[in-house]
């Protein structure tokens, strides 16, 4: 990959199944897919365990991917509020992790990364994976529909998110820089 490319780590949070994916690349070039995933807790186990298993998964997954950034999906209003509640705490344990980490997090709409993908803000689930595997060059969507999910935010942040992320790059270099000229 060029200088310029940038490695995004997609998040669709979720309790229960915590959608994740890796994707490299510039806009206007060939996106990699790098690793796609889910994230599965038990709904039986009590929150507090569930939380740390989600942090220990996405530990790994920063670990081994290194991302240059991280985009979340933007937690929105639902009807179902347990629902909300539980993705609004998976996203909450990833945003920790980066700032811990000092990785940007960009955070993006369900609709904005819909139009990202397909052109339409209100595109349904399956117009989006099938975009996923247009732009990816993948032989078929990946299952279940939370790993398709996080790379189409991948996809969104990658494409979307340029300048951004050359700023929230820079800062979180400088920033690094910063603190290991400091003693503490």
């Amino acid at each position: 990959m060029s200088a310029t490319s940038i490695r995004v780590l997609g998040v669709d949070p979720g309790l229960t199944r915590c959608g994740i994916g890796v994707v490299e690349g510039v806009a206007g070039s060939a996106l990699r897919l790098i690793d796609v995933g889910v994230i599965v807790t038990a709904p039986s186990q009590p929150l507090e365990i569930r939380l740390l298993e989600l942090e220990g998964e996405l530990i790994e997954w920063i670990d081994k991917h290194k991302p240059d950034v991280i985009a979340v999906e933007r937690v929105f209003s639902q009807h179902n509020v347990r629902t909300v509640m539980g993705t609004g705490q998976a996203a909450g344990v990833t945003l920790l992790l980066a700032a811990k980490r000092q990785i940007p997090v960009i955070m993006h709409t369900p609709s904005e990364v819909k139009a990202a993908v397909t052109g339409n803000g209100r595109a349904n689930k399956s117009q989006v994976a099938q975009m996923v595997v247009r732009i990816l060059q993948l032989a078929e969507a990946p299952k279940p529909v939370d790993s398709t999910d996080a790379l189409a935010l991948a996809i969104c942040n990658i494409w979307r998110g340029r300048a951004s992320n050359n700023i929230a790059v820079a800062l979180a270099k400088e920033k690094a820089r910063i603190s290991g000229l400091v003693k503490r």
